[in-house]
């Protein structure tokens, strides 16, 4: 088995539900699941769009990291999830950020860890809570990432203390 941390965000629809959907779906190949809590997140890049919400869950997993980006992308076509313009609004988006400590690229399919984790609070800050020792770079956690983006410190909020839950629902 190895660590995997994976970060989730939704705009479009229901957008909690959205991202409970993911992690019931994850929880079938992803083993001790622990989430962090959701953020509301002003859209980057693309800020004509509604805020998303943001989390992220770090587990275990016996898949390959192709293996697990095929079953991430098939979670995120049972929830809707429609191509629209890079970085826009989205019902579903789950990203490979860490697995275990494997620096990795397979054409521009995967990169471990993602490449633009460590620029994104809305990554981080979830990420923090679950994983805060985390290196992201081959110098740099996550806790130290989050310093230089302090700046978007007022666009990733709290959600209400909300968890995601990692327990099957009946």
């Amino acid at each position: 088995m190895v660590p995997v941390v994976i970060a989730l965000g939704s705009n479009v629809g229901d957008a909690v539900q959205n991202l409970q959907s993911a992690v019931d779906q994850l929880r079938e190949f992803v083993h001790e699941l622990t989430p962090s809590r959701i953020y509301q997140t002003a859209p980057m890049y693309v800020t004509d769009q509604p805020p998303f919400l943001n989390a992220a869950v770090s587990g275990q997993t016996d898949l390959g990291p192709l293996a697990l980006l095929a079953q991430i992308k098939a979670i995120e076509q049972r929830i809707g999830r429609q191509t629209r313009e890079r970085y826009g609004p989205r019902e579903i988006d789950l990203d490979i950020i860490a697995y275990g400590a494997l620096h990795y690229r397979q054409d521009d399919r995967l990169e471990i860890p993602h490449p633009r984790a460590g620029e994104r609070r809305f990554v981080l800050l979830p990420v923090s809570e679950i994983a805060p020792g985390l290196k992201l770079t081959k110098i740099n956690t996550v806790e130290d990432l989050l310093f230089a983006t302090e700046s978007q410190a007022g666009d990733v909020l709290l959600k209400n203390n909300a968890l995601l839950s990692v327990h099957r629902h009946q």
